[in-house]
Parts: C-alpha cells; sequence; structure tokens
C-alpha cells in the first residue's frame, strides 16, 4: 500500500488517517487497497477544495458572474464527500453502491472541473480546485475499473 505519511510538529512520522483506519479494519477491503485509499482521500481532497473554491468565487468582485461554478462547487462537494464516506465504509460493503457513487462523482467532478477551468486563467482558486477535481475524477475511473 502506497504510504501517505506526515509529520507531527516534532518530526515525527506518522500514516495519513484514511490509511490508518484501512489498515486497522478487521475486515478485508473489498476493493483494491490503494486504489480505494487513492479515491477516498482524493473524494475529502476535493470536497474541501470546491468549498474553499465557492467561498473564493463569492469573494470575487462580482459573485453574481460565479454563481453556476459556486453551484457546481457545492454540489461537487457534497457529491465528493459522500463518495469519500460511502468507500470508507467496508463492512457489509456493497459493491452496487460503490459503483453508482463513484460514477456519481466522476460525473460531479467532470462537471465541476469543466466550470472551474473556464476562469482558471483568471482566478487561481478556480484553477486550484479544477486540478483538484481532476485527480478526484482519475482516482474514481481508476477505482471503477479495479
Amino acid at each position: 500500500m502506497a504510504q501517505v505519511e506526515s509529520r507531527t510538529s516534532d518530526g515525527r512520522g506518522f500514516l495519513g488517517h484514511v490509511q490508518q483506519m484501512l489498515q486497522t479494519h478487521p475486515g478485508t477491503p473489498a476493493l483494491d487497497r490503494d486504489a480505494l485509499l487513492e479515491c477516498i482521500q482524493a473524494c475529502f481532497d476535493c470536497a474541501q477544495s470546491c468549498i474553499s473554491c465557492a467561498d473564493a468565487c463569492l469573494g470575487e468582485k462580482d459573485p453574481s458572474a460565479m454563481v453556476r461554478c459556486i453551484c457546481l462547487n457545492q454540489d461537487c462537494a457534497n457529491v465528493c464527500e459522500a463518495t469519500g464516506k460511502i468507500l470508507s465504509r467496508q463492512t457489509a460493503f456493497e459493491p452496487a453502491m460503490a459503483r453508482a457513487i463513484l460514477q456519481s462523482c466522476l460525473a460531479a467532478c467532470k462537471l465541476c472541473g469543466d466550470e472551474c477551468e473556464r476562469h482558471a486563467k483568471a482566478m487561481e482558486h478556480c484553477r486550484v480546485c479544477a486540478e483538484a477535481c481532476r485527480r478526484c475524477e482519475q482516482a474514481c475511473q481508476r477505482l471503477l475499473a479495479a
């Protein structure tokens, strides 16, 4: 499994909490552990990026011009958060539910990423958000293929 390592303020390393939870779960993940870990982390990262991007759009000089972007950011954040939560639950895992939410997440990330890319040259927060959306979209696709 890929190591996601961070450092505490005293320099000691620790594994990311998502990885720790997957490693300590008493069952065996129903999906490829590396792809699952990557997807859960990408979902939560994308959700946070979308929330922040929507807030930044509201702070722009003309937020009314950003209504579609803000709405897609909020929708994408909700779908990504739900996806990360559902994929984190491995007991009595339901593959059909995972497939459905992954397909929804992939679609939401594509829509939001496309919209943010339209604004990326003028607004750095949209560029960052589009990047997070593309990463999540790819992680969902990889997990669907696993």
